[in-house]
């Protein structure tokens, strides 16, 4: 029934029908009200309330004599009466000093009253200039005004785990990368061969013709970094995103790997090991971290030869004949635990191919001697070795912060590739390649390496504080010589539990190291 009628109801059972209500009365009567609630005020005291004020105060009337509540920003409260209680007509009789559910005098509502043997009623709803929050509001409040960790300034931001499963997948980053960069074009990557092989050729001959010991240094660091352009060429053939031609990849693969004395398919197999499962503590292929049991198992000199400076540099043809500590099997014998039956014969062919370059280096050797072989052929090799450790080491290792390593349940392919590192290397960037921007091509290597950094820019809004931006190299990368270091004297082991771990120091040989 609606409130309006409710009102001739209260007025007739009342005799009220018979006293005219003018303006002057209706203000009169506000007054009269507003002076008893001061009265009440006095009687209870100062900080004394109505506790069900609010409750009527925030369940206004409208123009048209019915409820309606406040909007959201003034909740409803939790307790009390409800506010529609108030409207069913009391009995016959004197009315109570107060009707549950209303509020009286200033505070809005019915104000009741007893005015020369009748009684008059006066409407006044209003709502209040500020609704007490409820409890849950409060707490959000207090909440969001907390200080959070601070990353610098007055700007502050929540702590960033590495080690949380990041809230995105291999989809997301795959649909960000536009689709041209997935495109592998066979005549652009024949062309970056063809420009390799021309300047290798012409720093050969230029080293000859000139022959001299001015030249000769400068010689070995432009042909050890154009070798290491070749073996990333090599690499690109290995991971299928030098074109989608399995017999060019093979034979351009063959070719640039042998001529640098590497077994293209025996390295291939390991390499793509070391990408299904980089991050692995036990499973991943290349520069993986030891296990404290087994680094405690080392001798002294195997542990020297790892860990310091420029030895590790020099790991790479070890590598390929004896693997890393605590694995066994060779890059060149097809019946390494590195491969199953099915590819023993491609193994076998690049061991051949490779036989057939160290033929070929033999017999340069004794047409020129061995001295020119060694400064036109063997020293940039070893600058080239230099280089593939150098950089292979540095995309998993030393970041300013730990990042870690998994196993068991918390490895999984996107977390352990989200743990790899870009790092640039100034004017090198475009000569090897772009090998450093390292994080998309270890998540998704079929990317030929001309579409890496577009990739790449196009995954980082999805990426987020998983990726890490590298420092820049201007215009060499000389600091990374400072970086390779300091993780050379503080990253030796991790644990032998636990299925996130991160790098530890043995304070022994750190020591030793510095001491020396």
């Amino acid at each position: 029934m609606p409130t309006c009628l409710w009102i001739l109801i209260l007025s007739s059972s009342y005799n009220l029908h018979d006293e005219e209500i003018d303006r002057g009365d209706w203000e009169g009567g506000r007054e009269r009200a507003r002076e008893r609630e001061r009265e009440r005020e006095r009687e209870r005291g100062p900080g004394k309330h109505v506790p069900w004020a609010p409750a009527m105060a925030s369940w206004p009337l409208s123009q048209r004599c019915v409820f309606r509540p406040l909007p959201a920003a003034s909740p409803r409260p939790k307790s009390g009466s409800s506010p529609a209680s108030g409207l069913f007509p009391p009995s016959r009789g004197p009315l109570p000093s107060a009707v549950p559910g209303f509020s009286r005098g200033a505070a809005g509502g019915i104000d009741i009253r007893r005015s020369l043997g009748r009684w008059e009623w006066a409407f006044r709803v209003s709502a209040p200039s500020r609704v007490a929050p409820l409890e849950g509001e409060r707490e959000s409040r207090r909440r969001s005004e907390e200080p959070t960790v601070a990353s610098g300034g007055d700007e502050k931001e929540e702590a960033f785990d590495p080690a949380m499963p990041p809230p995105f997948g291999l989809a997301e980053i795959r649909a960000a990368i536009p689709k041209h960069c997935w495109v592998k074009d066979p005549w652009r990557s024949m062309s970056y061969v063809v420009r390799d092989v021309v300047a290798v050729l012409g720093f050969a001959a230029a080293a000859a013709y000139i022959n001299s010991w001015i030249a000769w240094p400068l010689y070995w660091v432009a042909q050890g970094t154009m070798f290491w352009a070749l073996f990333v060429l090599g690499h690109d053939c290995g991971h299928g995103s030098f074109s989608n031609d399995p017999k060019l990849n093979s034979v351009v693969g063959h070719l640039l790997h042998s001529s640098i004395l590497v077994p293209y398919h025996g390295w291939r197999i390991s390499h793509r090991t070391h990408h299904q499962n980089h991050g692995h503590v036990e499973n991943d292929e290349s520069w993986h971290p030891l296990p404290e049991n087994l680094y405690r198992s080392l001798d002294s000199l195997t542990k020297k030869l790892r860990f310091t400076l420029p030895f590790p540099l020099l790991a790479y043809p070890l590598y390929l004949w004896g693997r890393s500590p605590g694995k066994s099997g060779s890059h060149f014998h097809p019946s390494s635990d590195l491969f199953v039956p099915n590819e023993r014969k491609d193994v076998t062919t690049s061991t051949i191919c490779w036989t057939a370059m160290a033929v070929i280096l033999a017999g340069l050797t004794f047409l020129t001697g061995p001295i020119q072989m060694l400064k036109l052929y063997a020293v940039p090799y070893g600058i080239f070795v230099m280089w593939l450790d150098l950089v292979t080491y540095l995309h998993h290792h030393g970041h300013e912060e730990k990042l870690p390593w998994y196993r068991g349940k918390e490895w999984s392919y996107l977390r352990g590739g989200l743990t790899t590192l870009d790092r640039d290397y100034g004017w090198i960037n475009n000569i090897h390649h772009d090998i450093g921007t390292h994080v998309i091509h270890h998540l998704f290597p079929q990317i030929p390496h001309y579409h890496l950094i577009e990739a790449t820019e196009a995954a980082k809004p999805v990426l987020g504080k998983y990726y890490r931006e590298p420092a820049k190299s201007v215009p060499l990368p000389f600091h990374l010589f400072g970086v390779l270091l300091r993780s050379m004297k503080q990253d030796h082991y991790v644990s032998d539990t636990g299925d996130i771990v991160y790098y530890e120091t043995d304070r022994r040989l750190s020591v030793a190291s510095e001491a020396e």
